[in-house]
């Protein structure tokens, strides 16, 4: 999300990109992009808040078999409908011939190469719901493959490409209590109640959870019907909101996925055992039984051995998620990155079977490895990353060449396809500009990595430093303190809208991977456990200081912000300082004994963020809790939360805005319609949430002495 220029210190829309104004905001927020809207020429140059409209990202790339081609989505938003769309995109692996697969206004997603390169399956809703299509390569003939009431997900190609795998929720009928009454004929009733025996009945994003379980499925490639492989009320693959996976054995024979049938799994959110699937007539091979997530399988080119991830549970708030490789039995069982302490996801065999491919952070930086069977790791690529913000990110795929493609994030770059060779020195090739048009007519701020040692048993942070275009150090600017969600996630050097607004809009941005933050190694992000929010303060505080002692930060106009997580510290330090002259804290969570009964995570908070039960530890939620140092604040806030939050619902930000009104603190509570976390969904609410940031802390910005 871009700022587009400072004009009387307030963030403006351009009216050539956007024409419309943000509904259902605050008067104030509304005065600040109406007034803001006219003489832009002055600042031209810089991202602007319409700029979300044109930003571009991509993700998921596909390499094909013979490293020679890559397909990957391509992101983008549209401001006549106000919603994001994804397409299907090719390049060549020197850059050349880049031309869309699929285009629209829909979302297309998911593609998949056929073993031979020949064809290329990919999921679209281009015939009004979202089905699984299968693309001929040579002539661009395409046809849908599914015809399914659910849509279906992970879909992956048999080894001798003549059936695809994927999943799919297969419904059940809603909970019904009693015999209901039924209308007239020519009636027009109410919606009936909505009855639910399940732990969590609604997701973020999702909204109601429908009621059923997610199966295994496989169909011929070249049409016919699907045939359910798995069966009974369990989730295999995936849950009904989304994500899993499931992978072929080298004979097709087989297939291996991860599957949640052990006891109270829905309170249990983290176990699950991966079992082998009969592709034939079902039957089930149980290959782990332990206490955690094992996930993400993929078989050896040889068939003999499966590569997986996950531990042994702990009930901790972070740990490092491990690669293990057993044998296709389930013998043999041994974790081969323990050594390295880092966190890996998505692995990949190498061709020649000696070594898997994982993707992992470090140090803030997300990159593609490769992990011999021994447990040495080689670096294979950097820079991962294809979101619009500093979090990490990003997906890999490989080829059999060796040849890898990246989603590649940088802070001057939105993400791109990026290629490396089998060339262990060859530096990555970018194979895509998306944004090079739009970047060429605009300055962004430039991002400078910072080490600090914080004031608490002197750890050393890592951050960074996003100063305003056009930056003198002669100058002393305001400062902008904002703080990663999660809470156990990472910040790190990728491209961010929002950090660029902030920039452009005459404010030094400083963004921190306080204690608790992964891509440090198990027990920095374990410093935080059981007992966040807390010293985390102190890094956060340290930072704000080391930034000062550059010289060039105005004292009097340092503020604070965050989302979600950042959210929490946000209003944990306007608790403990009074240094900060505004703070808006987005979707945050204010009472952990509230959040713990109604949060979509609920089940994971409380068995691995707390010590158990509200009932059964009060004293320890009551410690961590914003209310308790809610007393404390005088510092003005304004609290924003999308009214579909069921990750930090919007009880939690409706709690803390009136125990501010009762102590009289200045305050504004602002509640975005039909935004889920994040608020994410409509590009015009993403902008919403820059105008209003710039609106509110330019209203306690002090003229620079």
């Amino acid at each position: 999300m871009g700022p587009q220029g400072e004009i009387d210190g307030r963030l403006a829309i351009a009216p050539t990109r956007l024409n419309m104004r943000i509904p259902h905001l605050t008067t104030l927020v509304s005065v600040v992009v109406g007034v803001a809207i006219a003489p832009l020429a002055a600042q031209e140059t810089r991202l602007t808040a319409a700029d979300v409209f044109s930003l571009e990202y991509a993700s998921e790339p596909q390499v094909s078999p013979d490293g020679q081609m890559v397909v990957y989505v391509r992101q983008w938003s549209d401001p006549m409908t106000d919603r994001r769309y994804s397409n299907i995109w090719l390049v060549r692996s020197d850059g050349s011939g880049h031309r869309p697969i699929t285009s629209g206004k829909f979302t297309d997603g998911s593609p998949r190469w056929s073993p031979d390169g020949k064809r290329l399956a990919f999921t679209s809703n281009q015939g009004g719901s979202t089905q699984l299509y299968v693309r001929w390569m040579d002539t661009g003939e395409s046809y849908v493959l599914t015809n399914s009431p659910t849509p279906p997900s992970a879909a992956e190609w048999s080894p001798d490409g003549t059936r695809i795998a994927f999943l799919q929720l297969v419904a059940q009928p809603p909970l019904v209590i009693g015999s209901p009454l039924r209308p007239p004929p020519g009636a027009t009733w109410s919606a009936p109640p909505k009855y639910t025996d399940a732990l969590v009945f609604r997701f973020n994003g999702v909204g109601e959870v429908p009621t059923g379980f997610v199966h295994a499925f496989v169909i011929r490639a070249d049409g016919g019907a699907a045939r359910q492989l798995t069966k009974g009320d369990f989730n295999h693959g995936g849950l009904p909101w989304g994500g899993g996976s499931l992978a072929w054995g080298a004979d097709g024979t087989e297939i291996v996925l991860a599957a949640r049938r052990g006891e109270r799994p829905e309170w249990n959110s983290r176990e699950s055992d991966l079992w082998a699937v009969s592709v034939k007539d079902g039957a089930m091979r149980r290959l782990t039984d332990r206490f955690g997530p094992d996930q993400s399988p993929t078989v050896s080119p040889d068939g003999r051995l499966i590569a997986y991830t996950g531990y042994d549970d702990r009930k901790q708030g972070f740990q490092n998620t491990l690669l293990y490789v057993m044998n296709r039995d389930g013998s043999g069982k041994r974790a081969i990155s323990a050594k390295l302490d880092i966190s890996v996801s998505s692995p990949a065999w190498a061709a020649d079977g000696r070594g898997i491919y994982v993707q992992y952070d470090d140090k803030g930086n997300t990159k593609v490895g490769l992990i011999t069977l021994d447990g040495a790791l080689r670096v294979v690529a950097s820079n991962l990353g294809s979101g619009t913000s500093a979090y990490s990110g990003g997906s890999y795929s490989v080829a059999r060449d060796g040849s890898v493609a990246f989603a590649m994030s940088t802070p001057a770059m939105p993400s791109n396809v990026g290629l490396v060779t089998t060339a262990a020195s060859a530096a990555p090739r970018v194979l895509t500009a998306l944004n090079a048009d739009l970047l060429a007519s605009r300055t962004l701020g430039a991002v400078e990595e910072i080490w600090y040692e914080s004031s608490r048993n002197k750890r050393k942070i890592q951050g960074w430093i996003v100063k305003p275009p056009g930056f003198d150090a002669s100058r002393k600017y305001p400062l902008i303190l904002e703080i990663h969600g999660g809470p156990f996630a990472n910040y790190g050097d990728r491209f961010d809208e929002e950090k660029q607004v902030m920039a452009a809009n005459g404010f030094v941005v400083l963004y921190t991977n306080p204690r608790g933050s992964t891509s440090y190694g198990e027990e920095f992000g374990n410093l935080i456990h059981h007992a966040y929010p807390g010293e985390d303060y102190h890094d956060l505080n340290s930072g704000v200081d080391a930034v000062i002692a550059k010289g060039y930060i105005d004292e009097k106009n340092l503020f604070v912000t965050g989302g979600s997580g950042g959210g929490v510290l946000t209003a944990w330090m306007i608790g403990h300082t009074d240094r900060f002259r505004a703070a808006l804290a987005f979707y945050p969570v204010i009472n952990w004994e509230s959040f713990a009964l109604t949060a979509d995570m609920a089940p994971t908070a409380v068995n691995d963020w707390f010590p158990g039960l509200p009932w059964d530890f009060p004293e320890n939620y009551a410690k961590r809790s914003l209310l308790s140092v809610v007393k404390n604040v005088k510092t003005p806030t304004l609290i924003m939360t999308g009214e579909e939050d069921f990750r930090t619902p919007m009880s939690e930000s409706e709690q803390y805005y009136k125990a501010l009104k009762m102590r009289n603190v200045e305050t504004v509570l602002v509640r975005v319609p039909e935004e889920p976390h994040g608020i994410r969904r409509r590009p015009s609410h993403g902008a919403a949430k820059l105008t209003t940031l710039a609106g509110w802390f330019d209203r306690y910005r002090t003229a620079v002495q």
